[in-house]
């Protein structure tokens, strides 16, 4: 193996790395706003944002390990907890935080697949992977769009 494709592999578990801490990010941001919120509102949230944001960082932290583990890299690189903020802010500016840290993880996940380091690697799995997290990630801005139009009903 070439430095350069050790160090091409190493850069890619990093940027899913930057990918995991956003969504990580967006898991503290919606739990801090999912305890603000009333008893229907918070199933909404959980059922309408939690759900696909941590089937996202599900799937981002197995992507990231099966890549890690298929190559003799070092997973726990890919830990990386997120800071949720302060209650002041309130539950929708809680949830617009965590659809910003998802569109930045599916940004960071679209701008790896566009730099073609997936497929310069030759790992078909990984590019499965970042191709299922993208879609899950991608369908959160509207979904964070919608819940906060229903907010304040």
């Amino acid at each position: 193996m070439s430095y350069t494709t050790a160090q091409a592999r190493a850069g890619i578990l990093e940027e899913i790395a930057a990918a995991v801490a956003e969504l990580e990010t967006a898991m503290g941001q919606l739990g801090e706003a999912y305890e603000l919120l009333d008893e229907q509102t918070a199933d909404h949230l959980e059922a309408d944002l939690f759900r696909p944001v941590q089937q996202a960082l599900g799937r981002a932290k197995a992507t990231a390990a099966g890549f890690a583990g298929r190559h003799g890299l070092d997973p726990a690189a890919v830990v990386a907890p997120g800071t949720p903020g302060v209650h002041s802010q309130g539950a929708a500016s809680f949830v617009t935080a965590a659809g910003e840290a998802v569109e930045e993880a599916a940004t960071l996940i679209a701008e790896l697949q566009d730099s073609m380091a997936p497929v310069e690697v030759g790992d078909a799995e990984l590019r499965a992977g970042l191709a299922s997290i993208r879609e899950i990630a991608e369908t959160v801005p509207h979904q964070v769009q919608e819940f906060l139009r229903r907010l304040g009903r």
